[in-house]
């Protein structure tokens, strides 16, 4: 499977909480945070729901 690092680089204050909940869901609590993950079909639903707060890149 394809690896991904997916980084928090925008604040969830004032977000709605699904998107909250989904920022929590990958791992990113604080800022900055950083999580190396699989890209299964699920993880990618979650960063197009919430790819203006994170920024991804390939990790091979």
């Amino acid at each position: 499977m394809e690896k991904v690092k997916i980084k928090k680089v925008r604040s969830t204050i004032n977000r709605p909480k699904r998107q909250k909940d989904t920022m929590i869901a990958l791992g990113l609590n604080k800022m900055n945070s950083t999580v190396e993950v699989e890209l299964t079909p699920q993880i990618k639903g979650m960063i197009n729901k919430v790819n203006h707060l994170i920024s991804v890149e390939n990790v091979k």
